[in-house]
């Protein structure tokens, strides 16, 4: 496996319709953890994809050392699948069991090769995944999603790939789940190119490759390395810009100068020509003399301001788009002692279960608390944000809710009008609000000018979050309880950002369902409810 390495030249790639994607794309990439980042739609999944052979690139090379495995976002599953067939292993369990009991066909010994313990690495890997309560011959149908992605991952390593590629694989699990996964990817000793959001797996990384404009940089170090770098790549930029403006308006103010005192010492050239009585023939001659001398002069100052004129636009070019969120929402202010929820016992039965256990759940609320929402996936946490918003009623227990505004937000981020403008939505959530106020708060959430008119429908997904904040912070009356059910899935991590700052902004309560720890950390969650 030290040979295992990933050789990219000069790739080029775009779509059937002539929509580029890379163009000139160069690099490699070795031994050890490489973890690929960029905002969404840059391209990184499409890079795996042609990696891993799933796509044909359009012009230059990209060589592959040693076998690969991939783990794609979607899974290209049926339900009537079984693990076994999923992990790739079941054609050569039936050829084993075969020869065993005295089949020795010539066919049986092919499907095996070198893989008479396949049945044994199987069991130990679904092990280490958590996964070693799946009987082989267990239907897909059965699982859950979480369990589905990490299935796909055992496959992938029953393969001993020399290099793997993984495109979002926490998505959809656990945090116990993650952390089985971390330790996993932790022995790996080949090549591994992973695509991800979560900066906890990100920070275990040898290496950062950021994806951005078409060209891939490598940063040595794992994810916090990564972002210090890119923090003081920002100053130096900055830094920069600034000596540019200051030198731009030098330039500009000499050359100003210089046209000036031309323009003097011309009208007095003039004014003594006239007093010397010289001859016509002469005087001309001086004066074209003095005109060329104060147009050399003019163009050295013109072409100095046009150097620093470059020399702006060059710095400009270097700083990375400013992205982050300054938001005030006073507005949103809950004081410290209020009730806003009291539940006890609650309950909820889908047919004859009960979703938090025969006692049910309790939940109180008060003040402007920050509460994480945590356990396993299929514990309940979505039904119970359901119960606290109203959009379910308990089967049993006491539920009161304080008389202020909750709002919700799903990971589908469909609460606004895709057809009408992020303005117009935004006047719906906030009509009294006069239009100049309107058009000012969506300048903080990123939304200027032209960008306030776009119809919602047509909006990436960051901007989609950056409108729906908008909206649900500063509607009226303000949220003085917030539901985030997984709000960071799907989400790039410029808009993950982006969500901190909203959140680390707003003064109300919050019920957030996460696994991302680093996320619960950066919003300042002050208490953990468990559903078991």
């Amino acid at each position: 496996m030290s040979e295992s390495a990933v050789i990219c030249s000069n790739l080029s790639f775009a779509w059937p319709d002539d929509t580029p994607v890379f163009d000139d794309l160069s690099f490699t990439v070795g031994t050890g953890r490489t973890g690929l980042v960029a905002p969404n739609g840059a391209g990184k999944s499409t890079l795996l994809k042609l990696i891993a052979g799933e796509l044909t690139p359009r012009g230059g090379s990209l060589t592959v050392t040693g076998t690969v495995g991939y783990l794609p976002q979607s899974l290209p599953l049926t339900g009537d699948l079984t693990v076994g067939e999923v992990l790739g292993v079941a054609g050569v369990i039936r050829a084993i069991d075969a020869v065993e009991a005295g089949d020795v066909a010539e066919e049986h010994f092919t499907v095996i090769g070198d893989d008479w313990d396949i049945e044994d690495r199987t069991r130990a890997q679904l092990d280490r995944l958590g996964l070693g309560d799946l009987t082989l011959d267990r239907s897909l149908a059965t699982l859950s999603g979480g369990q589905i992605v990490t299935l796909g991952l055992a496959a992938q390593l029953l393969k001993r790939p020399d290099v793997l590629l993984l495109d979002e694989p926490t998505n959809n699990l656990d945090l116990a789940a993650r952390h089985r996964l971390y330790d996993e990817l932790d022995t790996f000793t080949g090549a591994l190119l992973l695509v991800s959001h979560d900066r906890a797996l990100l920070d275990r990384m040898d290496r950062i490759a950021e994806l951005e404009r078409g060209a891939l940089r490598l940063y040595g170090g794992d994810f916090t390395a990564y972002e210090e770098a890119v923090r003081a790549e920002r100053e130096v930029a900055e830094k920069n810009i600034r000596n540019a403006e200051q030198d731009l308006k030098r330039e500009k103010r000499e050359m100003q100068q210089a046209r000036e005192r031309a323009e003097r010492r011309q009208s007095n050239a003039a004014r003594n020509l006239k007093n010397a009585g010289l001859p016509k023939i002469v005087a001309g001659g001086l004066k074209r003399s003095a005109q060329e001398s104060a147009g050399r002069a003019g163009q050295t100052h013109a072409s100095r301001v046009g150097e620093a004129k470059a020399r702006l636009d060059e710095a400009e070019r270097s700083l990375r788009d400013d992205t982050h969120l300054v938001l005030e929402l006073p507005d949103t202010g809950v004081p410290a002692g209020r009730t806003l929820l009291h539940g006890e016992g609650l309950r909820i039965r889908l047919g004859d279960t009960d979703v938090f256990g025969a006692g049910g759940v309790d939940l109180d609320i008060r003040g402007p608390e920050r509460i994480a929402l945590t356990g396993p996936n299929g514990a309940g946490k979505s039904t119970l944000l359901r119960l606290i918003d109203g959009g379910l009623e308990p089967d049993g227990g006491e539920l009161r809710r304080a008389g202020g505004r909750i709002a919700y937000l799903s990971q589908r981020l469909d609460l606004l009008d895709p057809d009408r403008t992020v303005a117009e939505n935004f006047a719906a959530f906030a009509p009294h609000r006069t239009q100049a106020e309107r058009m000012n708060l969506l300048a903080r959430f990123l939304f200027r000018g032209a960008g306030a008119q776009r119809p919602v429908g047509v909006l990436s997904g960051g901007e989609l979050l950056r409108a729906t904040l908008a909206c649900v912070l500063c509607a009226e009356p303000a949220p003085q309880l917030l539901l985030l059910d997984e709000p960071t899935n799907n989400l790039d991590l410029v808009s993950t950002r982006q969500l901190e700052s909203a959140l680390k902004a707003y003064r109300g309560a919050f019920v957030v369902v996460s696994h991302d720890e680093r996320f619960l950390a950066e919003i300042g969650v002050e208490r953990w409810v468990k559903l078991g």
